[in-house]
């Protein structure tokens, strides 16, 4: 079974946005498997809330302005 697992900022997509890489995701390891693989593939998208990731000694926070809103 195909599984992918992404780990995102909390509140960085919307549920489209989720919806639409969960989808496109798929397509792509379907590609690869084949057909066959479309109903047995996993796809995980894990928010991260802020102030929990970071690179270089560098925590992470989104800025408001850069928060999805699923208006």
């Amino acid at each position: 079974m195909p599984f992918a697992n992404y780990k995102v900022p909390q509140a960085a997509l919307t549920r489209a946005q989720k919806e639409e890489l969960i989808h496109r995701t798929t397509d792509l390891l379907v590609e690869y498997f084949s057909e066959a693989a479309r109903p047995h593939t996993m796809v995980l998208i894990e928010e991260v809330p802020d102030g929990g990731y970071g690179r270089a000694d560098v925590v992470f926070t989104v800025p408001e302005e850069y928060r999805a809103s699923d208006d």
